[in-house]
């Protein structure tokens, strides 16, 4: 009884203060011309008008009013981009603009107060932090020296997976997925020298700060009611898993600090993001605090490991509801591989048509489909428009990435348009955005297609693939999941078969 008649009294009074708002609004505002907006109920904004889905609902209302368009999400201005033409006036033209971060209440706890990369401000730690990363933790050379990690993670996926393709077992590989990425990320990160119980209480916790950043927040979109977070829970929440991340990560560096002086010189090369951050700090004139490591590391995590997985996870979803491209795929990867016995890194430099592959399903299925939010520091005019500053915007890649404008049958997966189209990850061209552009463009695209690539051609060259029970492919359901970073909301449960590939290996011989 408490929440509606608490919700019912406070509707009546902010409906009240708000048309005493709105006048100042109005007043402030009469000169502006702002985008086009969909209407608004008192109080709430356009939050009514906003589903699960996001990045579906942006395009819906998009589709009606036009590519860029201003939403009230409860007192909060964002403005939505959902063309390649905007998107380039906002990460190019009026780049510095929006440098800063959209951040949440949920984020800044969660991150340390953004003391990490992603949704730190924009200004001179982040700078010199943002150059750390890409000249050390996240440069080719780095990506390299992860090699180890990689080849003996995913052998171990293929282990798991033979073991059941004997069996003609049915396998969870969405769960097998995320798994294995979980493990790639935590050594690279933290190490080796942790117990498995260690490994997957960081695990745990880093599920639950996931899950936390898709919460809903008052304090976010009605400020004067940031003490409701503390009757829904949130609040609480929060405190508990701050707590516990401080407690682990606390551990973590006094246990590399202490094993410092006892570094192996010989295993220079396969030190940890940690190490690194421990070692190279000062050199890089950085004066890191613990939250700043915490941060940079729960990046790594939080960005490295779902987005990476539900990749991967997409593009065998999309391979197997197309046999046609299956088999093409798997004829390029065998052909390459020939008579050897796995698949090695540089291998993949010859698979061409692996490489079209990933990139459309990076096309079809971003991971993060409207990116990490901006915030304007100043006004300045887009498309004709007047934007207010600290208005939030979301680039929509989801819409851009499907608008018929710019993709041929833009809802087919047809890996063959970028044989043709030699577009880049780095968000150049605006139409292809899934790892963000400009200054604030994800830094970690390397790391992150690294692992993708590789692990894609193992499940290739390894196996054939079918549905349980001789299922239709074609009719596989592709629905999305929820969340921040959006995935199947299916498992792909699916049944590998070694038989096929056996054959084709003896005919090599022969």
């Amino acid at each position: 009884m408490f929440y509606p008649i608490s919700i019912s009294i406070l509707t009546i009074l902010f409906y009240y203060l708000s048309k005493k708002r709105k006048r100042c609004d109005d007043a402030s505002s009469i000169k502006l011309n702002l985008p086009p907006s969909p209407r608004t109920i008192p109080i709430i904004g356009n939050i009514h008008q906003l589903g699960l889905r996001l990045h579906q609902s942006f395009y819906r209302l998009s589709s009606k009013y036009g590519p860029l368009i201003l939403l009230n999400v409860g007192k909060k201005p964002v403005l939505v981009v959902s063309s390649a033409e905007m998107a380039t006036q906002i990460v190019k033209t009026h780049d510095l603009v929006f440098a800063n971060r959209f951040s949440t209440k949920v984020a800044k706890v969660i991150f340390c107060g953004v003391n990490d990369i992603a949704l730190a401000p924009y200004g001179e730690y982040w700078r010199k932090v943002r150059k750390f990363c890409v000249l050390e933790l996240l440069s080719i050379k780095r990506v390299q020296s992860f090699k180890f990690v990689r080849e003996e993670e995913v052998d171990k996926l293929i282990e798991k997976i033979t073991c059941s393709s004997r069996q003609r077992e049915t396998i969870n590989l969405t769960e097998m997925l995320f798994s294995m990425l979980n493990n790639i990320i935590f050594r690279c990160s933290l190490g080796d020298n942790f117990k498995k119980d260690y490994t997957d209480r960081f695990v745990e916790l880093t599920k639950k700060a996931d899950t936390l950043l898709a919460s809903f927040s008052f304090e976010d979109l009605f400020p004067w009611l940031h003490w409701m977070d503390t009757l829904t829970g949130l609040t609480g929440k929060l405190r508990r898993i701050s707590h516990e991340l401080d407690i682990f990560f606390n551990q973590v560096i006094d246990d590399h600090l202490l094993s410092r002086s006892h570094v192996d010189h010989d295993k220079h090369d396969k030190r940890n993001f940690i190490d690194l951050l421990l070692d190279h700090a000062d050199q890089n004139n950085l004066d890191l605090t613990r939250d700043n490591i915490k941060g940079i590391i729960l990046d790594m995590f939080v960005g490295g490991s779902d987005t990476t997985a539900t990749s991967i996870e997409w593009t065998m979803a999309e391979l197997i509801k197309n046999p046609r491209l299956m088999k093409k795929a798997q004829e390029e990867v065998r052909r390459v591989i020939g008579n050897k016995n796995k698949v090695e890194e540089q291998d993949i430099d010859q698979m061409q048509y692996l490489k079209c592959i990933v990139k459309e399903s990076l096309r079809l299925h971003p991971p993060l489909p409207v990116l990490i939010g901006r915030v304007s520091s100043v006004s300045c005019k887009i498309g004709g428009y007047d934007i207010p500053p600290n208005t939030g915007v979301f680039l929509n890649a989801w819409a851009i990435q499907r608008d018929p404008k710019l993709w041929d049958k833009p809802a087919q997966f047809h890996p063959e348009r970028f044989e043709t189209n030699q577009i880049g990850f780095k968000g150049q061209d605006c139409q292809f955005i899934p790892f963000g552009s400009g200054r604030r463009g994800c830094p970690g695209i390397a790391f992150g297609l690294a692992v993708v690539e590789f692990v894609l051609a193992n499940l290739l060259y390894r196996f054939d693939w079918e549905l349980p029970g001789g299922a239709d492919s074609e009719g596989l359901d592709m629905t999305e999941g929820l969340g921040i970073t959006v995935n199947r909301k299916i498992s792909l449960h699916v049944v590998p078969n070694i038989l096929n590939l056996l054959l084709i290996n003896l005919s090599l011989y022969a």
